[in-house]
């Protein structure tokens, strides 16, 4: 599996001939699912390979679950994060929250492989409490978003963190780690 940060909270895993993309930048980006993890309320989805609402999904084998967090969504705008469940490796989704998630949503993200957490602040998670959160939550990888340097999370979760270009890896490759920081270098 490949895996490729585009900035802000935009990702693409890709297995095979399929790829899944979070959040696009863009429209020149294009993948097989796309996951929309905050979208306007009026909207309606623009194509049937579209996630942007709650609900439980499965498209070519992948599974997904979509949880809305009401507590931060608006008349205006819906959140929501999803776990992904491909290739017996499980990826969360954490998007644009601010807050710390509810018991049941962090109950229902059941220890990803892989956690894709906003740190920058702002509109997003602060750096120590994305800390607490990503601890809470027990990944064997994170991987921070919507920053402009990683280096306060880092620093709140007591690593140095790598910074790679994109990530090629396998199942047997994450599961041997721990709460392990990765930072990706955006290919914008």
């Amino acid at each position: 599996m490949v895996l490729n940060y585009f900035g802000d909270g935009g990702f693409r895993l890709q297995s095979g001939d399929l790829s899944l993309l979070v959040d696009p930048p863009n429209n020149r980006l294009k993948a097989d699912i796309v996951l929309r993890t905050l979208i306007s309320a009026e909207a309606g989805v623009s194509e049937s390979s579209e996630i942007a609402f709650p609900g439980e999904y499965e498209v070519r084998g992948v599974e997904i679950s979509g949880m809305g967090v009401d507590e931060e969504s608006t008349d205006k705008y819906l959140k929501t994060v999803y776990l992904v469940r491909w290739d017996e490796m499980s990826f969360a989704f954490l998007g644009h929250i601010k807050n710390m998630l509810s018991t049941e949503i962090l109950e229902g993200l059941n220890e990803p492989n892989i956690l894709f957490l906003p740190v920058g602040g702002g509109h997003f998670l602060e750096a120590v409490d994305a800390a607490k959160l990503a601890k809470k939550v027990e990944p064997n990888l994170i991987v921070p978003s919507f920053y402009k340097t990683p280096a306060d999370f880092l620093k709140a979760m007591g690593q140095k963190g790598r910074e790679e270009e994109k990530l090629v890896f396998k199942s047997k490759d994450i599961i041997t780690e721990s709460g392990k920081v990765l930072v990706l270098k955006a290919n914008n």
